[in-house]
């Protein structure tokens, strides 16, 4: 894109463009944190790429954009999240009540918390959904505002509300170089995330056994999760062979996922997106994965790592993996996965909902035409 605003030959102009970040994590996270990290990585592009961006989120935060906190600091670490949701309407409100004037477009990562505010204003408004949507309990909130423009980021991740309003799938991606890349890799496998039952720690301590390779654990355990830890992994934990390390930084993260094997990503849930599998592509690392919700967009077989359901084959993966060259791993992460890549398709989005009224349900077919 050029100064111009020129991209892939297709003309973009200069936007006014709101952000709209949950308050549980700073923007970006300083530990774990999968939505917030993402809304840096688009807002940080958006920002490089000549818009004005405004940033709502909490007070913490770290960006370019022009700031707006919606408290003094992220809730989760300050032992607030409970606040969360009535914070986010305060901060919804004034982000809607002045979008007129100071907006060309409203871009939310709260979830349907969004919604009643964006069918009530006069200025374009899009959703990302970054969470599961399977939910039937939670289906007539999403019924009563179908004509809001969404954005799913797995086309999987879509599925139980396919007669919503979608404007397009667009994979999470992030900056090119935040992670570095190892050409070696190491002897352990590396899980990275969430402890709890869905994200199939105990799958991955089983496998890590079964395969004689070492398991290394970097994981925040959320308050629900406490008895499942206490109870059914913490017994399993013995170093060295099963290593629990904790929450870890971008820094850390480096070193962590690119000194490993090959990250085990053995999920029982339909996860939406999976950003663990990209960081452990921007370092060279394949990544071993049940082939659960987005995991087979995100992960081709053979070429950036394997897909097994059962416990023999995701063993037998591991028996295999130094089959997959790290280069071409890394090079998958270039070409699909990356902040321009992403944000190139949310300037897409962005230019279509202002061009238009409302937009019409439709699949984005075309979306890789620019970025990819």
């Amino acid at each position: 894109m050029d100064t111009n605003g020129n991209f892939g030959g297709a003309s973009f102009q200069r936007l006014r463009i709101a952000q709209v970040a949950p308050l549980y994590e700073s923007v970006p996270p300083k530990l774990y944190g999968g939505t917030e990290r993402v809304v840096s990585y688009i807002t940080e592009e958006l920002v490089r790429r000549g818009h004005e961006v405004t940033l709502f989120a909490a007070g913490d935060s770290q960006t370019k954009a022009n700031l707006v906190p919606g408290c003094p600091q992220a809730l989760r670490l300050h032992g607030k999240p409970e606040l969360g949701c009535s914070l986010q309407l305060a901060m919804l409100a004034e982000v809607f009540e002045s979008a007129r004037e100071n907006f060309d477009i409203v871009h939310s990562h709260v979830d349907y918390w969004s919604f009643p505010f964006g069918s009530l204003a006069n200025v374009p408004s899009v959703s990302t959904m970054h969470g599961r949507l399977d939910i039937p309990d939670l289906f007539p909130v999403y019924h009563r505002f179908r004509e809001t423009p969404l954005v799913s980021i797995s086309d999987s991740q879509r599925a139980p509300l396919a007669e919503m309003n979608w404007a397009a799938t667009v994979h999470h991606g992030m900056p090119r170089d935040l992670l570095r890349f190892n050409p070696h890799g190491g002897k352990y496998l590396a899980f990275v995330g969430r402890i709890s039952p869905e994200k199939g720690i105990d799958v991955a301590i089983e496998v890590a056994l079964r395969s004689g390779v070492p398991l290394k654990i970097a994981a925040k355990v959320d308050a629900v999760d406490k008895e499942y830890f206490t109870n059914v992994i913490e017994p399993l934990i013995k170093p060295p062979m099963i290593e629990y390390i904790g929450e870890i930084d971008d820094v850390q993260k480096s070193e962590f996922l690119g000194g490993a094997l090959a990250l085990i990503f053995p999920i029982n849930w339909p996860e939406p997106f999976g950003l663990a599998m990209i960081e452990a592509l921007a370092c060279g690392t394949p990544v071993i994965a049940r082939p659960c919700g987005s995991v087979s967009e995100v992960i081709r077989p053979g070429v950036t790592g394997f897909l097994a359901s059962e416990i023999d084959e995701l063993v037998a993966a591991v028996a295999r993996i130094d089959s997959i060259p790290r280069d071409r791993v890394r090079r998958e992460f270039e070409d699909r996965f990356t902040s321009e890549v992403m944000v190139a398709k949310y300037e897409r989005v962005y230019h279509r909902l202002i061009g238009m009224d409302a937009i019409a349900p439709e699949f984005e077919t075309q979306q890789a035409a620019v970025g990819r």
